[in-house]
């Protein structure tokens, strides 16, 4: 009768195998690590910190872009690495608009905001700034500030006429976004004169939502520019368009790293019925949009639309 044998794994079997986890582990670390990298925000300011004018530093022109793409230089800006006069006014008006102490110079307080992922929408439109229209009323001598919240420039707003208001998906948006999409127009809804709808389909929609990356169609100073910076855009009555940009991590909630779906979706709603960014911390239509971040309506944000309106 034939003997049989339980077969063991050999030493070098074992240490075949641990070798081989051992270097899908750090082959993974080093993936998590590039994707990191890649995914940091306008990490080129870093380099930049501390210039101011009469500098010349490879990357400035960089900042001449960046500041070009939000409205604070024209497009006829000497575009090179000479910290410059333009550059530094426009600095300086950042520096106003973000309630940042005004030196001109790219201080580290003025990067850290300047490094935040933010809508694409510009804060400065043909040369005018809405971010600074507190409006002030004083009684018995006393003066207070109860809104800054600011509208784009001629107030462009849905005719009265048109208070309800229908959006649809481009196909293939996936649930999660349609879900977050409609309680945040439920949530403008309930803080506001408008009723929205989802309509019978896209094509008939007023109002259009839809992910798209890089140029995807609304014009090169309105193209997506990878993860961490420009998240997402929409734009001013009665065009109706919102994108979110596609190369963005989307979560519901509250999620480290990810941007959450409605929140973002109560930001750009608030272009699309006609408000401009506020310089109020803390109003969801603040420019900059951090991950890991939810917010709701503010105050400031429904003084806005009643003013816009007048209801």
């Amino acid at each position: 009768m034939a003997s049989s044998k339980t077969s063991t794994p050999s030493l070098f079997a074992i240490t075949t195998l641990l070798l081989f986890i051992l270097l899908s582990l750090l082959s993974y670390a080093k993936a998590s690590e590039t994707h990191h990298k890649k995914t940091s925000s306008y990490e080129f300011l870093e380099h930049l910190k501390g210039c101011h004018k009469g500098d010349k530093v490879q990357g400035i022109q960089d900042l001449k872009k960046y500041l070009e793409k939000f409205g604070y230089l024209n497009g006829n800006t000497n575009n090179d690495d000479h910290f410059d006069d333009e550059l530094e006014s426009a600095i300086k008006t950042y520096q106003i608009n973000y309630h940042l102490k005004v030196t001109g110079t790219l201080d580290a307080k003025t990067v850290k905001k300047m490094e935040m992922p933010r809508c694409g929408v510009p804060d400065i439109i043909n040369g005018t700034t809405s971010m600074r229209t507190g409006k002030k009323r004083g009684g018995h001598g006393s003066t207070h500030t109860v809104g800054h919240y600011a509208f784009f420039q001629g107030n462009p707003k849905w005719p009265a006429n048109k208070y309800h208001l229908t959006y649809g998906f481009l196909q293939g948006t996936q649930s999660e976004a349609v879900g977050a999409v409609a309680r945040a127009f439920a949530t403008w809804q309930s803080n506001t004169h408008f009723t929205f709808s989802q309509a019978q389909s896209f094509e008939s929609a007023d109002l259009k939502i839809g992910f798209g990356r890089g140029d995807h169609g609304d014009g090169a100073n309105n193209a997506f520019d990878g993860p961490g910076k420009t998240i997402a855009h929409a734009f001013r009555p009665t065009n109706g368009r919102f994108h979110y940009d596609a190369d963005e991590t989307w979560v519901v909630g509250a999620v480290p790293g990810g941007f959450d779906l409605e929140t973002v979706a109560l930001h750009e709603i608030g272009h699309l019925l006609g408000l401009d960014h506020s310089s109020v911390p803390g109003a969801v239509m603040q420019s900059q949009i951090p991950p890991g971040y939810t917010q709701s309506l503010h105050a400031d944000d429904v003084q806005g639309i009643r003013a816009l309106y007048n209801t």
